[in-house]
């Protein structure tokens, strides 16, 4: 069976990620595309490197643009999904880049979004943990198998969620003081022209933003260790400081919690093995080893490196995606395929690009 697929927010560089996966998955056709205030101008304008997708023109986005199509993308600002959402109800699978359908709090949503609350929807991080390892170390993929709306993750979120998930799964270290710190690519922040996102601002520079608990992924991430634990996310504590760098595409996490009080280093380093030994996208390197951004770009993989410092009793974990990736349009469809029946895998690279 192939399935028709429309792609909204198509000139930015999500959704743009998104067409670029797609357009070599064995079992979609990609029929329409569109924009806003791009809408009536060619893809080609907008995505140049999409050269199979050339002969597509950006429609606008409306409800019935959209429906007819048996999968619908959404690759939309924050709170713009929603307004769509609702409209939607008779497409087969609808899967959401943006934020509106990731939390489950109504005051979470209010304290760092603010507007209209939606319904939360399947969280799409197939190899998260959603259980502690006391109950079976259940993980999301389960939830995805057959859904119907799918929320993609914030790419700071679940890189930070799948560092840290194993050892709070399996109580091995204390998620009560949560410390990271991201190196982030500017294209998370979307593509539209912003005075600190110019080349001239960044290049030779890394600039902090979103500093003192403000960055609207904090709550997402707590959300997700909370269910790994299965504590209340109130328990979940994160001092989170992201840092813009010059670097097109990519995110590298550094985040530490303390020990928990009896764990021996070979009980930490196999909670982390447990948990993603058999998976293909999210790999722990040998001990030693931590990741460059470098080995991602390109790649739907994470690559984790664990670090155990006894010194200042804490766990240090090291984490690089492709933001665009692993981080959103891989992750995004790496869930299509699980709630289709497809391979897991179609579509999706763990290679990166080098140099």
């Amino acid at each position: 069976m192939t399935y028709s697929v429309a792609v909204s927010g198509a000139s930015g560089y999500a959704g743009g990620e998104i067409l670029r996966l797609l357009a070599s998955h064995p079992d979609v056709e990609i029929r329409t595309v569109t924009a806003h205030s791009n809408a009536g101008q060619k893809l080609s304008e907008h995505q140049p490197h999409l050269r199979s997708l050339a002969h597509l023109t950006l429609q606008d986005t409306t409800p019935e643009i959209l429906s007819g199509h048996d999968i619908v993308f959404l690759a939309l600002p924050h709170g713009q999904s929603g307004q769509y959402t609702d409209a939607l109800g008779e497409v087969p699978l609808v899967i959401d880049a943006g934020a509106d359908h990731r939390l489950t709090s109504p005051s979470a949503w209010d304290s760092f979004y603010g507007g209209a609350f939606h319904e939360p929807w399947a969280y799409g991080v197939p190899e998260l943990l959603v259980e502690p390892a006391s109950r079976g170390s259940v993980k999301q993929r389960e939830h995805l198998r057959g859904a119907r709306r799918i929320a993609a993750p914030g790419c700071n979120a679940s890189t930070v969620s799948l560092s840290l998930a194993p050892g709070v799964a399996a109580g091995v270290i204390d998620p009560s003081d949560i410390v990271t710190v991201l190196a982030v690519g500017p294209s998370g922040a979307g593509k539209s022209l912003k005075t600190h996102l110019l080349g001239s601002e960044i290049l030779g520079s890394a600039n902090p933003y979103a500093v003192g608990g403000t960055h609207r992924h904090i709550p997402e991430i707590r959300q997700a260790l909370a269910a790994a634990s299965g504590a209340d996310p109130d328990g979940i504590r994160i001092s989170f400081t992201p840092v813009i760098v010059p670097m097109a595409r990519g995110i590298l996490a550094t985040s530490t919690a303390p020990i928990a009080p009896g764990a021996t280093d070979a009980q930490i380093r196999a909670a982390w093995q447990a948990a993603y030994g058999d998976e293909t996208f999210v790999q722990l390197l040998p001990e030693g080893s931590v990741p460059r951004t470098a080995d991602v770009l390109g790649a739907n993989t994470a690559l984790i490196g664990l670090a155990i410092d006894r010194a200042a009793n804490r766990v240090v974990v090291v984490t690089a995606v492709d933001n665009l990736v692993k981080g959103t349009a891989g992750a995004a469809i790496q869930s299509m395929n699980i709630a289709l029946g497809l391979t897991e895998t179609t579509a999706l690279s763990i290679n990166g690009v080098a140099p």
